[in-house]
């Protein structure tokens, strides 16, 4: 009965080998991918002749704000020549064809006056920048090979899963050919000054120096490339973003071939649908971009679109966020023609563009608005605020031909509304009505349910926007 019992144990700890081993299985093994693809990862360091930012320093003064406090205020003696100074910074890059071609961030080898590269085996090379482009931080520099390049392949970021494992390999403070590892904890995030990409986030662990490395599948293919970090301290914190590389390549082809990049422009202002404001306009759900305003001889207003119009598509593509329109547009070679779908006053229309052409150094002229006059205002109606007529002066200096001056708010206004702001027009169930007059305001606003969902069309200086309103007083 021994052998039974020493059998049943044996069994026993099978059983609990198998789901280790198993597990053991499943994790994932990097070796092969950096053996076969690390070669093509770059070390990039730039170096920049540049003079002292003006004046004398000031002794025991520690960093540039402190510096510019002292130049400041304090009088400076004549100066001498400065001698020029060398500024290095470090980054990488990835080899993206045999001809020596390599991306990387536009940040790291801005303002560079000589740029060098260096493989893995040693050799070291001078880079010249083929373009560069700021609105998606890509840089395309080369190389003159001798001999052998290896280079990398290419993935599709849209086949990406939340989950999945990635690498990053780069050179974070200097480090060469680090390797890090980590999931893609996100995608399609957008950041306000960039918002014509469309992030991949990681917890794949990026400092300084890992810039413009490649971020890698488990099938080695080159998915991202490694762009910034989300930390107040400048180092890793467990969230990383990477540009998608379908984005980067389109980007690339153009530099290659003209040295800049053309992107598409329609001339909207336009701001996010809330689920409020979609209730308010008459639309099932929140989605697309409301357009705030209309620039002045651009393209959509040639193709008739109007403020308070929310496109919902556009090129063939739904519009989910207010996010998605730009890269849409910016997608488009100026001079195609678009269609786009568009819900105005309870229904949805289409409308044919033809695309204009982003300039980028274009700095629009800054209108100035001038503030209306206070007048006598009646008492606050159902928003909780007061308002008065425009006199025809005020609506000739603000060129509007109609619209009520906000002249006091209560501290239980219902809206986000302020002194001066311009009520333009107001939303309600789809419906479109036109604000004249205070009065006629007013009785708009009295016919109204408690629970109403309304949206005002608002000029406040040299901006518009729509603001949404849920649930009006009983009364003013």
């Amino acid at each position: 009965m021994s052998w039974i019992r020493s059998v049943t144990v044996l069994l026993a700890f099978a059983s609990l080998a198998v789901p280790a081993a198993a597990q053991m299985r499943e994790l994932p093994d990097f070796t092969r991918l950096v053996e076969e693809h690390g070669a093509a990862v770059v070390n990039i360091s730039t170096t920049s002749a540049r003079r002292p930012q003006g004046g004398q320093q000031a002794p025991g003064v520690e960093g540039e704000e402190g510096q510019e406090f002292f130049r400041r205020f304090v009088p400076q003696r004549p100066q001498q020549q400065v001698p020029r100074q060398e500024s290095r910074s470090l980054g990488s890059g990835f080899i993206i064809n045999k001809d020596g071609h390599i991306l990387t961030n536009e940040h790291v080898v801005a303002d560079a006056d000589e740029i060098t590269v260096k493989l893995t085996d040693k050799r070291e090379f001078k880079a010249k920048v083929i373009g560069t482009d700021k609105r998606t931080d890509i840089a395309l520099i080369k190389i003159e090979p001798t001999g052998a390049l290896p280079a990398v392949k290419f993935g599709e970021p849209g086949k990406l899963k939340v989950g999945e494992w990635v690498i990053a390999i780069g050179s974070p403070f200097g480090f060469e050919n680090t390797v890090t590892a980590g999931i893609v904890s996100g995608k399609g995030r957008i950041m306000q000054d960039a918002n014509l990409v469309p992030f991949i986030q990681t917890d794949v662990a990026i400092n300084i120096g890992n810039s413009g490395g490649p971020l890698f599948n488990m099938r080695g293919e080159v998915v991202g490339i490694n762009s910034r970090l989300f930390s107040p301290t400048g180092t890793y914190l467990g969230i990383a973003f990477a540009i998608p590389i379908d984005v980067a390549l389109d980007v690339q082809t153009q530099l290659q071939a003209k040295g800049r990049v053309s992107r598409g422009k329609i001339g909207v202002a336009i701001q996010e649908v809330s689920r409020d404001l979609a209730t308010s306009f008459g639309l099932d759900r929140p989605r697309g971009a409301l357009v705030v305003n209309v620039e002045k001889g651009s393209p959509a207003e040639r193709a008739g679109v109007e403020s308070s119009d929310i496109i919902t598509k556009f090129d063939g593509k739904a519009i989910d966020s207010q996010s998605d329109l730009p890269r849409f547009v910016a997608a488009i070679r100026p001079g195609s023609k678009s269609e786009m779908e568009v819900w105005r006053k309870g229904a949805a229309r289409s409308l044919s563009i033809t695309v204009g052409e982003w300039e980028e150094d274009r700095l629009a002229g800054r209108e100035t608005t001038p503030k209306p006059q206070r007048q006598a205002a009646a008492a606050a109606n159902r928003l909780g605020v007061m308002v008065s007529d425009l006199s025809a002066e005020q609506k000739k200096e603000l060129k509007v031909s109609s619209g009520v001056v906000v002249t006091d708010a209560r501290a239980d206004a219902r809206a986000e509304l302020r002194r001066g702001d311009i009520l333009l027009s107001l939303v309600h169930k789809g419906q479109h009505s036109e604000i004249r007059s205070a009065e006629q305001l007013n009785k708009l606003l009295a016919g109204l349910d408690k629970s109403a969902v309304i949206t005002l069309q608002v000029r406040r200086g040299e901006s518009m926007a729509f603001v949404t309103v849920n649930g009006l007083s009983e009364k003013g």
